[in-house]
């Protein structure tokens, strides 16, 4: 008895682990980049980029932070704390030719970054920390490949691929269309063919005098006496 209500505490004691390890992973705060983490971009012009965070139970005093890795070294380039919801944070900025664009709308703490250069590139973390899940934090990794001139791709081979295939399906078609009409017009003449056949025999039955012709009903004059 003793083993069976040792046996029972442990498996409920197994499923409140359960449960609040559920409920903890749902409460869990997310970074997210974008769904293609890295962009390529041409020297000298402007991009954006993009975070956002998410949390099942909402934040209080979220902070944030932006950081480049350059050659191993992190520098911090802003950060920031959201008191709650809808609020717009008070950002400090520590590197130039960055502006914070996020402004907590729809959960958004993206940067924008102006006149890029070849320095530019590399990686940029997008961290942040929810005080109301126990300080949970998380990261998001983005991407920045600078590039003196984007590549032009050859659609040559494309092309020529594609009105091959646009050429066999239209020669199918038109094969098919050609084949559905001749068997068509076969079948007309056939029905045709089969009314002459009918007419003609009826012409000759009755020409030959056959069951089915005409016979002169006339009678025959009386001889005279």
């Amino acid at each position: 008895m003793d083993m069976e209500v040792h046996g029972i505490w442990i498996d409920a004691l197994r499923l409140i682990v359960t449960l609040l390890l559920v409920v903890k992973s749902a409460q869990t705060l997310e970074m997210t980049a974008d769904k293609i983490p890295f962009l390529v971009a041409v020297n000298g012009s402007t991009v954006l980029l993009p975070c956002k965070y998410s949390s099942c139970i909402g934040i209080e005093n979220l902070y944030f932070r932006w950081q480049f890795n350059d050659n191993g070294t992190m520098q911090t380039v802003c950060d920031g704390t959201i008191p709650s919801e809808g609020v717009v944070p008070k950002v400090k900025m520590y590197k130039d030719r960055f502006d914070f664009v996020g402004m907590n709308k729809e959960n958004n703490i993206s940067i924008l970054l102006w006149n890029i250069t070849f320095e530019d590139a590399g990686q940029y973390t997008c961290f942040g920390r929810n005080p109301k899940e126990y300080n949970k934090n998380h990261s998001a990794v983005y991407e920045l490949i600078v590039v003196s001139e984007l590549s032009v791709v050859d659609n040559t081979l494309t092309i020529i691929i594609a009105s091959a295939v646009g050429g066999a399906v239209a020669l199918l078609m038109g094969y098919m269309l050609l084949k559905n009409f001749t068997l068509f017009v076969l079948s007309k003449l056939e029905e045709k063919n089969k009314e002459c056949l009918v007419t003609s025999s009826g012409i000759d039955n009755t020409e030959n005098g056959l069951s089915g012709s005409k016979v002169d009903s006339k009678p025959k004059p009386a001889k005279q006496k």
